[in-house]
């Protein structure tokens, strides 16, 4: 009998800024190879933990662990390392250098140039923009197209998990459907998707699995399906609670009898 082994595991997390916590005991696994969409409302969390598996923020309290390692404590460059990249919510190509600059600033762990050239070669073929607008500064770029040259720089290091928060942000419908079909490439091509959205139907859809926060805990989880179909979500985006919604149904129930 097969043992599964999650990717992602993340065990009693808790996490804040200035002394508050925002996380308040996050448990969840992922499994390798699948989408993972975090939804939920403004202020649940999604972001912050994002940035634990980062290590951007270290948590006050609870381990996550990536393929059986810890990694709560290491440095942003070592979990680079370890093969987790992450592309923020906003921006963060250098506008005044050229595009193929950006693109190849991803591979700064990469020693080896024919490595470097190879990966280049590929995300060319993978990103024709990243070709067509090389010679080009990425400020002179649009939204979308700053967007896909992040995804392109991202996987020059050839990272096994890509976590991105909000990549739907500010996109007109064109550019988010070419988003979502570059995420659903990397899914494809081996990567594992750690990504949270504010379109929770169209993050939901494109996931094998989603998770909903609700004040920095884990209330709802399973197939991405499962979380879209689930009749307490529409609370968390109608300004109520898992818990509200759950009470007021079991009220309705005596009421009832």
């Amino acid at each position: 009998m097969t043992t599964w082994a999650p990717l992602l595991r993340f065990e009693g997390v808790i996490a804040g800024y200035g002394g508050g916590d925002v996380l308040k005991g996050v448990n969840y696994s992922m499994e390798e190879g699948g989408v993972t969409c975090i939804v939920g409302p403004n202020g649940s969390g999604k972001s912050t933990l994002l940035k634990t598996v980062s290590g951007l923020l270290r948590p006050r309290l609870g381990q996550i662990f990536f393929k059986g390692e810890p990694i709560v404590g290491r440095s942003p460059r070592e979990i680079l390392k370890l093969g987790i990249v992450q592309v923020p919510q906003q921006h963060s190509l250098f506008r005044e250098m050229t595009v193929h600059e950006n693109v190849e600033l991803g591979a700064f762990l990469v020693k080896d140039r024919s490595v470097v050239a190879e990966r280049m070669a590929m995300v060319r073929e993978m990103f024709p923009i990243v070709a067509e607008r090389a010679k080009d500064k990425a400020g002179s770029l649009s939204g979308g197209q700053q967007r896909l040259v992040e995804f392109a720089r991202c996987l020059m290091l050839e990272p096994e998990l890509v976590v991105l928060d909000e990549p739907s942000m500010g996109l007109d419908p064109k550019t988010l459907r070419i988003m979502l079909d570059t995420v659903k490439m990397m899914n494809s091509m081996g990567r594992s998707i750690l990504l949270v959205e504010q379109n929770a139907r169209q993050g939901l859809k494109l996931s094998s699995h989603g998770v909903v926060l609700e004040n920095g805990q884990v209330r709802l989880s399973g197939t991405g399906d499962e979380v879209l179909n689930n009749p307490d979500i529409a609370a968390l985006y109608l300004g109520g609670s898992v818990r509200a919604k759950m009470a007021a149904s079991t009220s309705e129930v005596k009421e009832n009898t």
